[in-house]
């Protein structure tokens, strides 16, 4: 016979009994069900978060598929084909020459075309994945890229989720997939790999799981320069962790997280020969950091100086200051202190930069947090409204992202 649910009405002539109060012994004694109602299995979350995470995933694809209909369309009427322009675009062929060919061993003096100055991390999966599976190697890296954007997506959704609630997390998934430069997310690049880092990298902190969040952010600094700002929110926010109570998952999380960036740095002075080896690398490509003389040095001639200022520039340059206004909404919105150090640190390291100036809106394509105080805005907005906004964005999106590799001449 079935147990009896709590919603089952007793029978009418036992509604006057009063209910038998278990005595002392019973209530300390665990009953024999108790025992097979334990926390969830690692499997079990993973199922259950996917489950809530779902709709924001399937959005996020929705985002990105409008964005691929419009550059195809527009690709094929200037007769180009899409998958080239996904797969082996500037930066793609150097991760798959590096999947190919490996690192160069020597600093060289050539300016622009030391491979060392690319991380190791999205290679080494194109390398590794290419071995097991058909398909070359630019196929490979455009399938994880799109992958890693699925993972990344899901991620951006947990923080929001978990800082503000489902339909803010929702939001921060569509606005993470409807940035300017949102294309990237599904090209042979290393954004949604470091993203996907990244977002639950800070989403461990969030729920203190330590361990995960120092390996998570040390596989970040594996994959870009910028790396080190995850690194450094990890860190700090364990150490500050630390104060209220000692944990070894603590101590080993701040540890952890910045061993991907010191040991590729530390590897490519030992193979140029020389400690400050990967420093001298990004001389070679004209990216050492000069205070933000060189971004304000571009703002002033774009707005004030030309004429007639090249459209992607303007958006580059548009991305970046509003990146700085968001940062500050985000400190006085509150937001918890590791994510203000990540992006605080990774606008700090994009706008200080003296290196090429347009691709710093992909640059700060992880910076998702920034995010948060337009998904909430979004959120509490009247449901027209909302929509309205999130339309205009995703159709910015897929033009600015079609007019990036179609029109624009140089690397994204």
């Amino acid at each position: 016979m079935p147990p009896v649910s709590a919603t089952t009405e007793a029978p009418e002539h036992d509604r006057s009994l009063p209910a038998a109060r278990p005595s002392r012994r019973s209530r300390l004694r665990p009953r024999p069900q108790d025992a097979f109602r334990t926390s969830p299995s690692v499997p079990q979350r993973v199922r259950r978060s996917l489950r809530r995470a779902a709709p924001a995933i399937a959005a996020y694809v929705g985002v990105r598929v409008i964005g691929l209909a419009v550059l195809t369309v527009w690709a094929h009427a200037q007769g180009h084909g899409v998958w080239p322009i996904l797969a082996h675009a500037w930066d793609s062929n150097w991760y798959l020459g590096i999947a190919d060919h490996g690192y160069a061993r020597e600093l060289g003096t050539t300016y622009d075309s030391n491979n060392l100055a690319f991380f190791p991390l999205y290679p080494v999966l194109v390398k590794a994945f290419a071995a097991v599976t058909p398909g070359s190697r630019a196929t490979v890296g455009l399938v994880i890229a799109v992958v890693c954007s699925l993972f990344a997506a899901w991620g951006v959704f947990a923080v929001g989720d978990r800082l503000h609630g489902r339909r803010a997390g929702i939001l921060l998934a569509v606005l993470w997939g409807a940035l300017p430069v949102g294309l990237v997310q599904w090209m042979g690049y290393t954004e949604s790999l470091f993203t996907a880092c990244a977002a639950w990298s800070l989403y461990a902190v969030l729920t203190g799981r330590w361990l995960w969040a120092g390996s998570l952010a040390a596989l970040s600094g594996l994959t870009r320069p910028t790396g080190i700002a995850l690194a450094a929110a990890v860190s700090l926010a364990a150490l500050l962790a630390l104060r209220g109570r000692f944990s070894w998952r603590m101590l080993a999380g701040a540890a952890l997280a910045p061993l991907g960036w010191l040991l590729y740095v530390g590897w490519v002075g030992h193979r140029v020969g020389r400690w400050d080896g990967y420093f001298a690398v990004q001389q070679l490509w004209h990216n050492e950091l000069d205070g933000g003389i060189e971004t304000l040095r571009m703002l002033r001639s774009l707005f004030f100086y030309d004429s007639t200022p090249e459209l992607f520039l303007v958006m580059v340059s548009s991305v970046l200051i509003g990146s700085v206004l968001l940062f500050l909404l985000s400190v006085r919105g509150g937001q918890p202190l590791p994510l203000l150090v990540f992006t605080g640190l990774l606008l700090l390291i994009v706008l200080g930069s003296g290196g090429v100036y347009f691709p710093r809106a992909r640059f700060l394509v992880p910076g998702f947090p920034l995010l948060l105080p337009l998904a909430l805005l979004i959120a509490r907005a009247p449901r027209r409204w909302a929509r309205t906004a999130v339309t205009a964005a995703v159709l910015g999106s897929a033009y600015c992202g079609a007019y990036m590799v179609l029109v624009w001449p140089s690397a994204p």
